[in-house]
């Protein structure tokens, strides 16, 4: 017979050595799931987000083609620094998420804008992406033209667009890649689009073939007149992060190979969602906690001024964006207005600067009621 004292040393040295493996565990501590976010997402469950994410698309007063953000590559040298590979990316609009992705290099992003159209556009993006090789050959598919000759194997992004500028466009190209777009989405793909989703591609589209290099905002000629400024697409391209380097996604192969990789494997994910809406962000944020991911950067533009504008809905934004899964290094980006078209046309700089801050610090000003209008946002902001 074992002396009880004996019995009770044996167990306690068991539930040392038990811990000591991590046999035991803690019952007050809820278990978080490692990051399990798959490195390559299968067409059916691409679209199967699309759809199931995506709200009713809703109105916006212009087209947004492509950004009017002459100066958003200035703060990626501080998220680079601030931010690690990996983690998952939050966005709205057009192609400047693109730059954005190829400096954050993020497992995973989703799109979200309120525009069905922007959804489609980016599926236009993706289709031509997928099927060049290098840069000359996506622009040539972008804009419709003939790819110009004499510039090497590796140009630089300004070469590179003054080569396309001087380019004409050409109809039968443009036919080609459509044709081409609706198959690698319809066929290769099996994207269940409508025949209203093929007719807005090829609006899209056929804005690119129109406008060119110069296509802007929402009109298809861009640059310095009328009554606003507006950059162009060659100028988007070409811009600086403010210390000399060009960070556009198209500014060296190396950025276009990253970002060609991210849509081959379908974790670029567009879908329609209003932020104040019901549904888009808190899929996003239940698909990511199942997961276990966590938001990295969550890209606003200046949605926000919008939705303080709107009766109360910024309350639901940040309410919705209360259900991600973040960490003290999540940040928002935003573009912050330098009141309008006459500051830049006067020269003194550009129409709009952007702006990081912690979503932490944001939630936690909304939940502690230090939040009223969207100056308090500004003022949380550098």
């Amino acid at each position: 017979m074992i002396p009880c004292r004996s019995i009770r040393n044996l167990l306690v040295a068991g539930f040392v050595l038990a811990a000591s493996l991590g046999v035991l565990r803690c019952t007050a501590a809820p278990h978080v799931a490692a990051d399990s976010l798959p490195a390559q997402i299968g067409d059916d469950a691409f679209w199967q987000m699309i759809s199931e994410f995506s709200e009713p698309g809703g109105y916006f007063r212009s087209d947004n083609f492509l950004s009017n953000e002459d100066a958003f590559q200035v703060v990626i040298p501080e998220l680079s620094e601030r931010e690690s590979p990996g983690g998952v990316y939050l966005g709205v609009g057009p192609e400047q998420n693109f730059t954005y992705l190829v400096a954050l290099q993020p497992k995973l992003a989703f799109i979200i804008d309120i525009r069905r159209q922007n959804m489609l556009e980016h599926l236009l993006y993706k289709a031509l992406i997928e099927r060049s090789a290098n840069r000359e050959e996506f622009l040539s598919r972008l804009f419709s033209r003939e790819p110009p000759t004499g510039l090497g194997a590796n140009p630089g992004v300004e070469a590179l667009f003054e080569a396309y500028e001087i380019a004409r466009p050409a109809d039968e190209l443009f036919q080609e890649n459509l044709q081409m777009v609706k198959e690698q989405l319809v066929t290769h793909h099996g994207f269940s689009l409508s025949s209203d989703d093929l007719r807005s591609i090829e609006y899209v589209y056929r804005a690119f073939y129109n406008g060119g290099p110069n296509l802007n905002y929402s009109f298809l000629s861009g640059g310095r007149g009328g009554w606003g400024w507006f950059p162009t697409y060659a100028q988007l391209m070409t811009e600086t992060d403010g210390r000399g380097a060009h960070r556009s996604y198209l500014a060296t192969e190396e950025n276009f190979r990253s970002l060609r990789e991210l849509e081959g494997n379908n974790v670029i994910v567009p879908i329609v969602g209003d932020f104040a809406g019901p549904k888009a962000i808190r899929s996003v944020g239940r698909y990511l906690k199942e997961h276990g991911a966590t938001v990295t950067a969550f890209y606003t533009s200046n949605v926000e001024q919008y939705l303080f504008q709107q009766n109360d809905d910024w309350k639901k934004f940040f309410s919705n964006v209360a259900t991600l899964p973040i960490d003290g290094n999540s940040t928002f980006i935003r573009s912050v207005s330098n009141r309008g078209f006459q500051y830049r046309s006067s020269g003194a700089g550009p129409r709009a600067m952007p702006r990081l801050s912690a979503i932490a610090d944001l939630l936690n000003a909304f939940n502690g009621g230090r939040m009223s209008g969207y100056a308090d946002v500004i003022a949380m902001s550098k």
